[in-house]
This record gives structure tokens, sequence and C-alpha cells, in this order.
């Protein structure tokens, strides 16, 4: 007879850890926050959305950086999904990693099973790898798509080196 504390199941959660696409850095009178997205950004990121949807992982909810390149890579990104995708934008998140991920985690919604966070480098090659165990270089319009388990998204994240890489989208291969 099964034991029962383990017989159930926790239920698997989805993370797509992605950088912000390709920014422009033409302007020099512009800051950091509010660098947008060059041409190849505009480009990557819609083509990046569609090879989520054509893998089978469609963002149900997505926490983005605060910043004027994470917004339009979030913008570029919804227009290519099937349906609406509902984002929120937070300035805890703009060059953050995962112990920030992890304070956003009572804004997801419980019944989330993909999220996105989209953010920056350093701090996402970072979660990735703090999630994971793996290293991958999250050059920008990376996704990384991770697996793991909670009882709700705290739970989940505070569970490093417990998630699976699966797979990760590089948008020069599309």
């Amino acid at each position: 007879m099964p034991d029962s504390a383990n017989s159930s199941l926790e239920p698997i959660s989805h993370l797509i850890v992605m950088r912000h696409a390709k920014s422009d850095w033409s302007d020099a009178s512009e800051s950091d926050h509010e660098r947008s997205l060059n041409d190849r950004g505009r480009r990557d990121a819609p083509r990046v959305a569609q090879a989520l949807v054509d893998a089978g992982w469609l963002p149900e909810q997505i926490l983005s950086s605060d910043s004027q390149r994470t917004r339009e890579t979030y913008e570029q990104m919804v227009s290519a999904f099937p349906h609406e995708v509902p984002g929120q934008f937070h300035a805890t998140l703009y060059h953050a990693g995962l112990s920030e991920i992890l304070a956003e985690a009572p804004s997801i919604s419980e019944d989330v099973s993909i999220l996105m966070v989209l953010g920056h480098n350093p701090g996402w090659q970072e979660a990735v790898h703090r999630l994971s165990g793996d290293y991958v270089t999250m050059k920008t319009a990376n996704a990384a798509l991770l697996e793991g388990e909670g009882a709700d998204w705290a739970d989940a994240l505070r569970q490093r080196s417990s998630w699976r890489l699966v797979d990760v989208i590089r948008a020069r291969e599309l």
C-alpha cells in the first residue's frame, strides 16, 4: 500500500526565463532604463513568441522588468500569441535575479502553470543556473524553458537546483 504522504504529486510548473530582445544603443542621451529595441530586437521578439507557441509553451502570465526594452519585447511578443497574455511590469525586476523573482511570487495567479519572467542579465543567467544547475548563456531574446514542482509558485521557486532545463530557444537560431 502506498504511503499516503507521498501519494499526491506536486503540480508541475513551467517557467520561461527570457532576456529582453536586442536594444538600441544609438542614442547616448537615453538612460539604460529608457533604451528601446533596435530593428533586430523588434524582429526577434515575435519569432521567439512563435517558437514558444510551436513548442507548446504559451505563457499564461508574464512578469517583466519595467524597462522600455522589456516593455517593447512584451508588446512584440503578445502580438504573436494566439490569445491575450497579461503582463505585469515591476521596477523590482529591473536588473534583478532569482530573489526578486521569488519576491514577486505572490503576484502570480495560482491557476498559472506556464509563467514567463522577462528581464536582464546577469541576473537571468544566474537565475537559470540557480534553479537548474545548468549554465546557459542568456543572450538577447534567449528563452530558457524550465520545469519544476511545488505547491505554489513561491514553493516551486524556492526549490533551487530541482528544476530541469528542458530547452533553450535562441533567436539567432530561428
